[in-house]
């Protein structure tokens, strides 16, 4: 047999299947376990590997604006203390104004009438703002319930982490894998830090407004979890309800953290005076109608109490009494200056608190 049949060679030096030629070969080099480069890439000069979004920065940061953080701390304890006792539906609607300021900033702009129409009666949409009314009504729906992003992110985003293919999650599958394994490296940090950081990540992971509006809720939900007792107070950190100033932070982490943490103080004092405003008007209609029979007017009252602006067929969804009871007590309502009517029409009218 010759030496190019059978795999062995006369003298017996190696047969088939042998290493010892592969330990021979000492002149090249070996595998580069850390090296991630296809077989036959060109040996280029190539930059060190490091996280771009480094935890170590963001605690550092967080450490050098503690009195910041433990001054919006306070705050958010307050909100969170005063929302336990607040009438039912308040937490809709600040969820609305937060979801329609928050696609103002996104820029799809929906106004904080014509969302409450739509998240209630599914009306007021046109074919060209439908998608975005479908966004903020995601939005709403994560900030008045469901699971945390400490729960697992994936179900928080509606997304699958793994198991799918590329066109179930999108262009880049690998992105969510990502920010779940940056938050779970993050865990020692603040609520309010790890949130600020998931944001500016998840927003540079993929570009739209659909992402904009996922890092936002995800980062309001889980700053919410330095309340005292999650899930029975705020269940969101407001975050543009006085302007998208949260946003603004450019460059190193400690200025987007120092400008997250302004602009989230001053969001959650805007809600702390809706509130305060709300609650002395919820007081005073209910002492205002104290001498009408029936239940129509005083639940009149926690439907104006739960939604900015009020539509006829809306208070006769959410009383649940004829379309006659309810357009009566409304004009019992705005006779006595607890209500006004915005649209100034005969037709399709929409009620506000007074």
């Amino acid at each position: 047999m010759s030496a190019g049949q059978g795999g062995d060679r006369e003298d017996g030096l190696f047969l088939e299947g042998d290493d010892s030629l592969e330990d021979d070969l000492w002149f090249l080099p070996g595998p580069d376990e850390e090296d991630d480069l296809p077989p036959g890439a060109p040996p280029l000069p190539r930059a060190p590997k490091t996280n771009l979004f480094d935890p170590a920065e963001w605690r550092q940061a967080q450490n050098s604006l503690s009195g910041d953080l433990a001054r919006l701390t306070q705050i958010f304890g307050e909100l969170d203390v005063r929302l336990r006792d607040a009438p039912k539906g308040v937490h809709l609607r600040l969820a609305l104004r937060e979801a329609s300021d928050l696609s103002w900033w996104s820029g799809e702009r929906l106004s904080l009438d014509r969302l409450s129409l739509w998240h209630v009666l599914r009306i007021g949409s046109t074919e060209d703002t439908e998608q975005g009314f479908a966004r903020a009504g995601w939005v709403v729906r994560r900030l008045t319930g469901g699971a945390s992003p400490a729960e697992g992110v994936a179900a928080f985003l509606d997304r699958p982490l793994e198991g799918a293919g590329e066109a179930e999650m999108g262009p880049d599958p690998g992105a969510l894998s990502d920010l779940a394994g940056l938050m779970a490296g993050s865990t020692d940090l603040h609520p309010v830090t790890q949130g600020a950081m998931v944001f500016f990540a998840w927003r540079m992971l993929g570009a739209s407004w659909s992402r904009d509006l996922e890092a936002a809720t995800l980062a309001a939900r889980h700053a919410a979890a330095m309340s005292r007792k999650p899930g029975q107070g705020a269940l969101f950190l407001p975050l543009v309800l006085s302007g998208a100033h949260t946003f603004r932070g450019q460059g190193p982490a400690d200025a987007k953290l120092r400008a997250w943490i302004s602009g989230a103080e001053r969001a959650t004092l805007a809600a702390l005076l809706h509130l305060e405003t709300v609650s002395d008007w919820h007081h005073k209609a209910h002492d205002a109608v104290a001498d009408l029979s029936g239940r129509t007017p005083k639940k009149l009252i926690e439907v104006f109490a739960s939604h900015p602006l009020v539509s006829a067929p809306m208070a006769e969804r959410e009383t649940g009494a004829s379309r006659a009871a309810v357009q009566r007590n409304l004009d019992r309502l705005t006779d006595r200056g607890l209500i006004r009517e915005i649209t100034g029409q005969g037709r399709f009218r929409v009620w506000c608190i007074a």
